[in-house]
């Protein structure tokens, strides 16, 4: 179940640095959640750290992607593999 943020985020900026997938970005008037890449923070902290944070409980889960704890631990796996099969940068 990726979250959310609905058109009654203030845009405070709180819920961005929060997010161990990186899955919140700027929207065009308000932030949002890419669902292919939130995890409900599963595989890194127990509970939404963008849920515990935010001021005005915006929110909540995205009906449109409905996902059962083992296949958000499943794609946390798979993020968190993509990122260390990444090549390392060029050393000088």
């Amino acid at each position: 179940m990726a979250l959310m943020i609905t058109d009654e985020c203030i845009n405070c900026d709180v819920c961005e640095p929060e997010c161990p997938n990186d899955a919140i970005s700027m929207g065009e008037s308000f932030y949002q959640i890419d669902p292919h890449r939130c995890t409900e923070c599963v595989g890194h902290f127990d509970e939404p750290q963008c849920v515990q944070i935010c001021p005005v409980a915006c929110i909540p889960v995205n009906p449109a992607h409905v996902e059962t704890r083992p296949m958000l631990m499943a794609k946390y796996e798979r993020l968190t593999a993509a990122v260390h099969l990444e090549p390392a940068a060029p050393q000088r």
